[in-house]
């Protein structure tokens, strides 16, 4: 059977030919751009159909978002994305701040699947994309039209990325939540204190890494677009995400065969690399990734003999006789609070901090200038700034996540017209 060919595509970045002006350079820290010009965005031009519900899909468009492209969520009438739902807090307009988390600056279209007309529209709307994110089960699309097989043969130039939580093979058919992929995928059992409860991360850390692990992969894929003209599937799923975050405890287990379990604050292979109690039992970080660490912290501590005893001088040894040199350690600690202690150690270069609330670690990140805030509008809950620093190519600003169907009109009009019609703007 001949294959399609590849439909034109609006120019991405990569598939730019022309040779880079290098008097055009930004003119900030993080590329303002020349005076009276909009700084460039490094996904601008590019078009995101996000299907996907709950966190991991959802948070990788709005990455994509952040990066500069056009996000349309597509959501079910009347209820939307489950996480509308997931609370409390709740927003001013009785969202859930959880889903607030995850959609900055997306359009929002209700389109009902089963309805032929809201059909016709979410496929039109994968034709025209040069991105599509899903995590519908595997083979629940195609009664749409709109499974990979489908869009790439209406749109070969997509990058269609789908998100399970086994796979598409043997667990196909299984749900995939964050908190059961944490327990089956192994994290719950090196979580938690010896002997104790196994326990989950304080955060849906598994949707988080394969929310990251997606947005990789789509830039690849359009990365590879931009050579070739040929889109391509893209599947990541929470089990393979999770077993690829373990690094050292797998690589450990591959290597012996044994089983990791837990150790509280503990590192396996490092000591100390854990919090160690000081004054009213208050608890410090510490971090010592050497002996030239070491050797700064038990300086600082007024005990500079721990370093050349055979016992602490090598990592090694201090992994071998733990007991003895955290008690040796918490001695010297319990004479301070570990704020004070910090004020000592890190301009010693000693790792380490005190265990932070997370309203202290946004005061922290404010006062280091990360900028951690940002507004979105009044009214409206403010989001975490994203990660990403690009020279030339700024994150976008944020907008507020969209209310439920909040752009549908516009978009339904702009369907249902001539696929060349720009994309309105996004108000």
């Amino acid at each position: 059977m001949p294959q399609p060919q590849p439909q034109p595509h609006r120019p991405s970045a990569d598939a730019d030919t022309e040779p880079a002006d290098p008097t055009a350079t930004a003119t900030g820290p993080f590329g303002a751009a020349p005076p009276g010009e909009p700084p460039a965005r490094a996904l601008e031009g590019i078009l995101v159909a996000d299907f996907s519900r709950v966190l991991a899909g959802p948070l990788a468009a709005a990455t994509l978002a952040d990066l500069g492209a056009e996000v349309i969520k597509v959501e079910r009438p009347g209820t939307g994305d489950d996480t509308r739902a997931w609370g409390p807090p709740f927003a001013a307009d009785g969202t859930a701040a959880y889903f607030d988390a995850a959609n900055r600056s997306k359009r929002g279209l209700a389109l009902d699947l089963g309805d032929p007309d809201d059909a016709a529209a979410a496929r039109e709307l994968a034709r025209r994309a040069d991105v599509l994110i899903e995590n519908f089960r595997p083979g629940s699309l195609a009664k749409y039209g709109l499974d990979h097989t489908a869009t790439r043969a209406a749109n070969p130039g997509l990058v269609h990325c789908t998100i399970t939580g086994f796979g598409s093979v043997a667990g196909a058919g299984l749900p995939g939540y964050d908190f059961v992929v944490q327990a089956v995928g192994g994290l719950m059992s090196i979580t938690g204190e010896p002997g104790g409860t196994p326990l989950k991360a304080g955060v849906a850390l598994v949707d988080v890494l394969t929310a990251k692990d997606a947005a990789t992969g789509i830039l690849a894929a359009l990365h590879h677009r931009g050579r070739t003209g040929q889109g391509q599937l893209v599947e990541v799923n929470l089990l393979s995400s999770l077993l690829g975050s373990l690094v050292n405890q797998a690589s450990g287990h591959l290597a012996t065969g044994n089983d990791p379990g837990p150790m509280g604050n503990r590192h396996p292979s490092i000591a100390p690399y854990e919090t160690l109690a000081c004054r009213d039992g208050q608890l410090l970080a510490v971090a010592v990734g050497n002996d030239r660490q070491f050797r700064a912290l038990a300086q600082t501590l007024g005990v500079p003999e721990l370093a050349d005893d055979v016992r602490f001088a090598r990592n090694q040894d201090r992994v071998q006789n733990r007991t003895d040199l955290i008690k040796a350690l918490e001695n010297r600690l319990a004479t301070d609070t570990p704020r004070n202690w910090a004020a000592r150690l890190t301009p010693a270069s000693v790792p380490c901090g005190p265990v932070n609330t997370l309203s202290e670690a946004l005061e922290l990140a404010a006062r280091l200038g990360l900028d951690p805030v940002t507004p979105v509008g009044e009214g409206r809950i403010p989001q975490v700034t994203s990660p990403l620093r690009l020279s030339g190519t700024p994150v976008s600003q944020p907008a507020a996540p969209p209310r439920l169907d909040e752009h549908g009109t516009p978009l339904r009009t702009w369907l249902s017209g001539p696929a060349d019609r720009p994309l309105p703007p996004h108000m």
